[in-house]
């Protein structure tokens, strides 16, 4: 289980890393939302995976941290909050830019200076 938990936030992040230095407002909106999923669940690994553990019982035993859980929780809900403002931010900038490029520069292969 923690192997799948490792290889999950692994490719999350690089799915993220690589999202993000595209030079496009949404692929980087979206790199960075995958990387803050990656964050939680390394959050959340990091309070022990038990299976078949329940944090209030009266079984003595192993239980799971709550902790990771309720800053998992809370970073889901300031994550989320993070995500509609920058959409916000990156739809304005596309209609007062007219694109969504983070250089200034049209597309090569559209508009006014393609080479044919």
């Amino acid at each position: 289980m923690e192997l799948l938990l490792a290889i999950s936030i692994g490719a999350l992040v690089a799915a993220g890393v690589y999202l993000a230095l595209r030079p496009r407002l949404f692929s980087i909106l979206l790199g960075i939302t995958l990387v803050s999923y990656a964050v939680n669940l390394f959050l959340l690994a990091s309070g022990a995976v038990l299976a078949d553990a329940a944090p209030l019982t009266d079984r003595p035993g192993p239980w799971p941290d709550p902790l990771p859980q309720a800053l998992v929780l809370t970073a889901i809900v300031i994550s989320f909050g993070m995500t509609a403002l920058l959409i916000v931010l990156a739809l304005r900038a596309v209609n007062e830019r007219g694109h969504d490029r983070v250089d200034d520069e049209p597309d090569k292969g559209a508009g006014e200076g393609a080479h044919e």
